[in-house]
């Protein structure tokens, strides 16, 4: 199919003065079943900083990172899950205009307690996901040298990809609330991917369709593809199996990005990258991609595995997506050449 016949789809209005302001992508809390190794990971492999930490819980932060925390461990005996995926909003003021307008939409937000982060409200998306919303932590001093180059790799919290079963109805609900789109992938007329931000770059939260909600990823922002290729060497080199490294070290098709997924001990999966472009100018249209434009540009088809998994959201009920995926794997592609 060429150029001039794929057909945009039509992608809900840009709202440049939502009910209330949320800045960027936060913090996400994820349940692990050994609590020591996979700090050992995401301390190991990855650089982060700990920030506080008990016999239950780690609090973990990037090294450009100055607030306390942007990812929460925590020990559990049951199956690992994502408690959620959190956003700051810019005052507390914030907080009690999201109350005032969840209510009005009729989401059941409620208060809840949360450690270093002052109030934090608690809600669900149309896909059931569950999202949190604080405005302050406390502030840490930031590691700016790098530790000599070696260490402290992951520089910041980016974005969170989420595996979503309502992906049209999701994509109107954060853009009402001041989400804007860069980028949406299309499969014969209908979203298959929609990329969505805050803070003035191409994503702070990404809608997959797929079975869910899940977590597909939260993706850490490094400063080149060398921290990248590091990364890989530490999970080597830190006694983690190979296939810990799940897809890439690759290049993302439409920004460009160096990137590598891994998968920790408890199977959760994170992205670290090298950047995305900025959009924050008003002007600037989403942009609509076929899968075809959206695929790296080079280098082997990607596992199922990255397509089908994801972590399950914490007491929340799985929906089966509408349409079935049907994009190239790495299994197909090696069936197709044994032949």
């Amino acid at each position: 199919m060429s150029d001039t016949e794929f057909q945009p789809i039509s992608l809900p209005p840009t709202v440049f003065y939502p009910p209330f302001n949320i800045t960027r992508a936060s913090h996400y809390i994820q349940t692990v079943r050994d609590l020591d190794v996979s700090k050992a990971f995401y301390c190991g492999v990855l650089g982060l900083l700990v920030s506080d930490e008990d016999a239950q819980t780690v609090y973990l932060r990037g090294a450009e990172e100055a607030c306390h925390h942007s990812l929460i461990l925590r020990q559990t005996t049951g199956a690992p899950e994502c408690e959620a995926i959190g956003f700051r909003v810019l005052t507390e003021a914030e907080l009690d205009l999201a109350y005032d307008w969840a209510v009005g939409q009729g989401l059941d937000p409620h208060w809840i307690e949360a450690p270093y982060q002052g109030r934090t409200l608690r809600l669900r998306d149309p896909a059931g996901t569950p999202v949190e919303l604080c405005a302050h932590m406390p502030v840490l001093a930031r590691r700016m040298d790098n530790g000599g180059g070696r260490l402290h790799l992951a520089k910041r919290l980016d974005h969170f990809q989420v595996l979503n079963p309502k992906i049209d109805a999701c994509t109107a609900f954060y853009a009402a609330i001041g989400f804007r789109i860069s980028d949406v992938i299309v499969v014969e007329g209908a979203l298959e991917a929609c990329f969505l931000w805050r803070k003035g770059s191409v994503s702070d939260l990404v809608l997959m369709e797929g079975d869910g909600p899940r977590l597909h990823h939260a993706a850490f922002f490094v400063r080149n593809v060398g921290d990248i290729l590091r990364v890989c060497d530490n999970v080597g080199e830190k006694g983690f199996a190979p296939m810990t490294v799940e897809e890439g070290p690759g290049r993302h098709g439409m920004d460009g990005a160096y990137y590598v997924y891994l998968r920790d001990p408890d199977g959760h999966r994170v992205e670290l990258f090298d950047g995305h472009y900025q959009t924050i100018d008003a002007e600037l249209p989403p942009l609509q991609y076929r899968p075809e434009q959206a695929a790296p540009p080079w280098g082997r088809p990607t596992l199922s595995s990255w397509f089908e998994e994801g972590t399950a959201f914490s007491d929340t009920q799985k929906i089966t997506a509408p349409r079935p995926r049907n994009a190239p794997t790495m299994e197909g592609y090696v069936r197709g050449k044994s032949r």
